[in-house]
């Protein structure tokens, strides 16, 4: 009836793309790209149309589609699927590029770095020793039309269809009938010499030195060409030279080529081979092992091929970090390949590791989440940074550990322009309310002052107003010089943030005491940002109208467009402090605790005068040093009642 009569092509679940072929002759097969239907994950399908009066060619396809159904190795084509009907033959693979196509893009993109060439020979050699050695089978057809490239650049072994036992199974090796392949034949089958006398692996060794000429200089015109190593690494020379040596007696089997080009100064000896061989045994390394290999795998990602590093180095730092003990040392190799991918295939695979990564209760991975938070922050987005990141990350501020506490601050400039109103107006604030009144490393102390002044253009109105003077008027106070100079500069950075009201009668009596500081670095500090806030007032004291105009920002939202000054000031306390902070913690830890004697501490070398948009004022007057000392002492009349806003700015 009508319904057996189904069409097996149509209901085949995987489908040809309309792209022109990649592949066809020599050899009966047509290579198409093509996609699964279910998922539309690619694949490659190898057609064979059944044509009247080629039966011969015919069964050449069969067996050829019966062996890559059987055969199973990683570095032989994989096989996924087949359908054999009356007019054609389908077979379904792993999705691949033919090895000549494959090399005609790469040098027109520039290409193929010698590593690369050397772990594609190795893993067609051992496929080859896989097939002479474990079955004892003879490929019969080793040329650049049987070689295909998967997307990470694994070469795969494939144009099975000439291939017989070697034990005499089955008859001998099937007529080709292609002269495009015979060429690549040993001389010994031509002319019949020697055929008592050659190894099992002879003629397939002869047809992987045409191979390795072709990889490195073109198509082979004549057999005659090989005795011309032409590009062929000096490395390899010797070797490659054995395999079209016209005694067959003398071509080493496969195994023993790869031992040969493996040994101290061998082509196939260097740091991605290793890599590469490590990562398919990795499932048996030792932790140790395995955590040796993760910290000096960072160091070689930058010579390593791209497509490499995204297909096959990260699944195996994923899966080390989701079903291992490597821990922190996967982070840093992790975020360098994270590098080579697009923001979509980032947010897939990249950020619910890092999500997960934060709720470790492991300091080394906390650490190093922060110091590497740059090269992650902007695929993370706003509830995803409030809900799942922030409320591990603050457990850093109470941590015990200074180098984390100083992390953990430094990490505030990141997430804070993704932060929502609650964490970052109340529950951030509370923070470094604490740390700059009660830390005791003086650095981290200053440090959250300069955290402060680039994130302030973020508060809100109301918290800026309670929170900023009370703040930087603290830190002016600071027996740690650094973090007085930062003080300075946080009200220097921030101007646009103050009211007329508040730079006169707040701002202003702080700075003028400090003009008597015992560091210079702090007075001369304190004397630019007096002359910036003196030139904003005289402005509007000469023309009044400009007030509106100079208090814009005062009581404006909080908009990430106001930190353009604030991100740019104060860059050494970030930086330079934290090698100071490594010096005090680590070289020195006393030292961070004796605060009586920092003023004396020479300043950090690169401090730079505050931000460039503010305008300088002219030179102050004899008469306004007297000005200043009145304010002085004004100031401290005053600071008994400001004091009490300084000691708990943070709770609101």
């Amino acid at each position: 009836m009508w319904f057996f009569a189904r069409d097996p092509v149509r209901d085949f679940p995987f489908e040809l793309s309309p792209d022109p072929p990649e592949g066809g002759p020599p050899g009966p097969w047509v290579l198409h790209r093509g996609r699964k239907k279910a998922t539309g994950s690619p694949v490659s399908i190898f057609v064979y149309d059944v044509k009247p009066g080629a039966d011969e060619q015919t069964q050449v396809a069969k067996a050829a589609f019966k062996r890559l159904k059987t055969l199973r190795h990683p570095n032989i084509l994989a096989y996924i699927d087949g359908l054999e009907t009356e007019k054609c033959l389908h077979v379904v693979t792993e999705a691949v590029t033919p090895l000549k196509m494959y090399l005609k893009e790469r040098a027109e993109a520039g290409g193929l770095k010698e590593l690369e060439l050397s772990w594609g020979l190795h893993q067609i050699v051992k496929a080859l020793s896989f097939l002479v050695n474990d079955c004892s089978l003879i490929h019969n057809n080793i040329c650049m039309a049987a070689v295909f490239v998967d997307r990470a650049g694994e070469w795969k072994l494939g144009g099975l269809d000439y291939m017989y036992s070697s034990q005499g199974n089955g008859g001998g090796p099937p007529r080709k009938g292609v002269p495009e392949l015979e060429q690549y034949d040993p001389p010994e089958l031509a002319d019949g010499s020697g055929r008592a006398v050659r190894e099992k692996w002879s003629a397939d060794m002869w047809r992987l030195g045409c191979l390795i000429w072709e990889v490195f200089n073109g198509s082979l015109p004549r057999a005659a060409a090989l005795r011309n190593p032409g590009k062929i690494p000096k490395s390899l020379v010797p070797h490659y030279c054995e395999l079209v040596g016209a005694n067959p007696k003398v071509r080493p089997n496969p195994a023993r080529f790869l031992q040969n080009c493996r040994a101290p100064g061998g082509f196939m000896n260097n740091r991605f081979v290793e890599t590469n061989l490590f990562l398919e045994e990795i499932q048996i390394k030792e932790p140790a092992e395995k955590q040796k290999f993760f910290q000096e795998l960072s160091k070689s990602l930058d010579s390593f091929p791209e497509d490499f590093c995204r297909h096959k180095v990260l699944p195996q730092l994923l899966t080390a970090f989701e079903f291992g003990s490597a821990g922190a040392v996967v982070l840093t190799p992790l975020f360098k390949v994270g590098k080579f991918l697009n923001a979509e295939e980032y947010q897939q695979k990249i950020i619910p590791v890092v999500v997960k990564m934060f709720s470790s209760t492991d300091r080394a991975m906390r650490i190093r989440l922060l110091q590497q938070m740059e090269q992650f922050i902007q695929y993370l987005d706003e509830p995803t940074v409030n809900t799942q990141i922030f409320p591990h990350v603050v457990h850093g501020f109470l941590d015990t550990n200074p180098a984390i506490r100083e992390q953990t601050v430094k990490s505030m400039l990141l997430l804070a322009p993704k932060l929502n109103e609650a964490n970052l107006n109340v529950e951030l604030m509370k923070h470094f309310a604490r740390l700059q009144a009660k830390d005791e490393q003086g650095p981290i102390r200053c440090n959250t002052t300069v955290c402060l002044g680039k994130i302030g253009s973020y508060l809100s109105a109301s918290t800026r107003h309670r929170v900023l003077t009370s703040a930087f008027s603290r830190a002016t106070k600071d027996p740690f010089a650094p973090s007085r100079v930062a003080g300075v500069l946080g009200f220097a950075a921030t101007h646009n943030l103050y009211s007329m009201n508040d730079c006169a009668h707040k701002i202003l009596p702080v700075l003028c005491g400090l003009t008597v500081d015992p560091e210079k670095s702090v007075r001369d500090q304190a004397f630019k940002a007096i002359r910036s806030f003196l030139s904003k007032l005289e402005s509007v004291s000469e023309d009044p109208t400009q007030l509106a105009e100079v208090e814009k920002d005062v009581h404006a939202a909080s908009s990430p467009g106001m930190g353009g000054a604030a991100a740019s000031w104060a860059g050494w306390a970030v930086t330079g402090v934290s090698s100071l902070t490594s010096k005090l913690i680590r070289a020195h830890p006393a030292a961070a605790l004796a605060e009586t004697n920092v003023p004396q501490r020479p300043t950090p070398e690169g401090l730079p005068a505050p931000a460039p948009t503010l305008v300088p004022a002219t030179p102050a007057t004899p008469g306004a040093w007297e000005t200043q000392e009145e304010g002085t002492d004004s100031a401290e009349d005053s600071s008994a009642a400001d004091r009490q806003d300084d000691e708990d700015w943070g709770s609101l």
